[in-house]
């Protein structure tokens, strides 16, 4: 399968997989959630039986790090075989992974999740092509191939974002959902409950941080609105030597409603630490771009949000009454083929177990969503439920074309820096600047990646 094929496939399953139930860069890229890293590895089990091989899952996603090693535990204590869980700080999952792999004890599970990742660690991946975890799947979809068809990653969830909404407060502040149906009636929706914050003792937005443990919200996810229209309804099957910038006002429409109607003011935004989950979860605002994988698990906004749902990223477009939710995955397994054989049936085994066991599919689910698997717990996530009712009102998907930025930490390094002097202050030239790291930024970081 070539490149195009398999990034074609991707940018099709965005479509189908909603319709069938429907963070950050992986696949070489930073993840979303608290900028730590941590690692444990799983108690041996009591009887003090030993398993040939080991198992070590070099995960991307911080917000998942303790259900994983509430796996990994259960696991060795079923089997005897050591699993050991370390989770990379937002941010620096590019360079945590090329330390860990030039280690005696190395990965034996690594996330390649976009066409880049399997570009650059194709030659570290097992063929995963008629494997017992590749029979599991029950969609080929999410798959990724190298050009020569070598099965490099196989995806184990999919999911969703966009803006996660209280609609409790929404309704304390004399609104409903059913007023916002396109970037205009959310923009006077939000701006009424910024104008009176204090009367209310909330306000629109969560705090929208650009330091490591929020910002990927904005330079991946809330990118994608301007990386998204400028397909022009042709997906990318490659990422794009260049971009126009055709779209980024429509970016701008969109940013510019998140941090001037939050908690926090602009400027002070680059500062962080005001933890805008936390924010949402206690009742602080009505509005938080985030994705689904908060629903549950170890986030669980629905703990603290019963009624929490999602919505689109209205920006301004024309015909965005009919947009949904941006859906697709860079959860996407990949086995280490330089570790010994031993290492790789038990990672092989351990990755069965987590789609086939009721209880830890349940759990795996619970955190990431749908899990594409025959045998996996079915998805209770509301967020995703969302997703696939604008869908089954003919609503388009916003498929994940922030997938294709190159380069992604270099380049989201630069859009961080540029939106940070905007925040600090919204001149036409500090805008400018901000254009310049979208578009000038992507080119220069495709030629250091592409030459």
């Amino acid at each position: 399968m070539s490149k195009k094929l398999l990034a074609l496939a991707l940018s099709c399953f965005m479509l189908i997989g909603l319709l069938a139930g429907c963070g950050d860069s992986a696949g070489g890229g930073s993840s979303a959630a608290p900028n730590t890293q941590s690692g444990s590895e799983a108690t041996e089990p009591a009887n003090g039986s030993t398993a040939e091989g080991r198992v070590y899952w070099l995960n991307f996603k911080p917000e998942s790090d303790q259900v994983l090693n509430d796996v990994a535990k259960m696991y060795t204590e079923k089997t005897g075989v050591p699993v050991k869980i370390v989770t990379a700080a937002s941010g620096t999952y590019s360079q945590t992974l090329n330390a860990e792999m030039s280690k005696s004890e190395a990965p034996t599970i690594f996330n390649v999740g976009n066409a880049a990742g399997v570009r650059d660690w194709t030659d570290y991946a097992l063929d995963l092509n008629g494997t017992p975890i590749a029979n599991e799947l029950n969609t080929d979809a999410y798959n990724l191939y190298d050009e020569n068809g070598k099965l490099v990653s196989i995806g184990y969830c999919y999911e969703c974002f966009g803006i996660v909404v209280n609609p409790d407060l929404l309704e304390k502040a004399g609104h409903s959902l059913d007023e916002i149906k396109n970037f205009d009636t959310l923009k006077t929706v939000v701006e009424d409950i910024h104008s009176r914050a204090a009367e209310l003792g909330f306000d629109a937005f969560t705090s929208c941080d650009m330091d490591g443990s929020s910002s990927w919200r904005f330079t991946g996810h809330l990118a994608n609105v301007e990386y998204y229209y400028e397909q022009e309804g042709t997906p990318w099957t490659e990422a794009p030597a260049t971009l126009s910038g055709k779209y980024m006002d429509y970016f701008k429409n969109l940013y510019d409603l998140c941090i001037n109607n939050s908690l926090t003011d602009p400027k002070d935004l680059s500062v962080g630490g005001h933890d805008p989950d936390n924010e949402f979860k206690s009742g602080k605002a009505v509005f938080q771009p985030q994705g689904s994988w908060t629903y549950g698990g170890d986030t669980n906004y629905v703990g603290s949000v019963p009624n929490a749902t999602m919505i689109p990223y209205y920006c301004g477009m024309e015909g965005e009454e009919k947009a949904g939710l941006n859906c697709g995955t860079e959860n996407c397994w990949a086995i280490n083929s330089k570790v010994s054989e031993a290492d790789q049936q038990a990672t092989m085994d351990f990755m069965v177990w987590c789609v086939t066991d009721p209880e830890a599919s349940r759990m795996l689910v619970d955190t990431f969503g749908v899990m594409p698997y025959k045998q996996a717990a079915e998805s209770t996530n509301g967020f995703l439920a969302a997703a696939n009712e604008y869908s089954n009102n003919g609503c388009y998907v916003m498929n994940w074309a922030f997938n294709y930025q190159p380069n992604v930490d270099e380049l989201r390094a630069g859009m961080v820096s540029a939106l940070n002097a905007y925040n600090a202050d919204q001149s036409d030239a500090n805008w400018e600047s901000v254009r310049t790291a979208f578009v000038d930024g992507w080119a220069a970081q495709y030629q250091a990646v592409n030459g």
